[in-house]
């Protein structure tokens, strides 16, 4: 992979009242550690065939060691579903408008 990390879905959820798909996906990243939110925003998009604009990538965990993270992303039917309901600070995250930040 050029993106030096290899997406899997283990999870699908389509809600269709809300007009998006739920994917909790595994994002092994060996030897690298954990990738930017952007980069599996765009790995998912192509790997599903669908315009990067409409996935939102809400979480990424990864444990302590481990070159192995989860996800958990949305993918909308169209952008403006996506911006009624994705709350903005995930739409900042997602655009690449807000850094990541420690908890306190």
């Amino acid at each position: 992979m050029t993106e030096g990390f290899k997406v899997e879905v283990l999870e699908t959820r389509d809600n269709r009242l809300i007009g998006r798909r739920e994917l909790v996906v595994k994002i092994s990243h060996w030897p690298q550690g954990t990738p930017p939110r952007s980069a599996v925003r765009e790995y998912v998009a192509k790997m599903l065939g669908v315009d990067p604009d409409v996935v939102y990538v809400r979480r990424i965990r990864t444990e302590y060691g481990m070159c192995e993270s989860y996800a958990r992303v949305h993918v909308y039917d169209s952008v403006d579903r996506a911006l009624q309901i994705e709350p903005e600070h995930i739409i900042r995250k997602n655009r690449g408008e807000e850094g990541g930040g420690s908890r306190t």
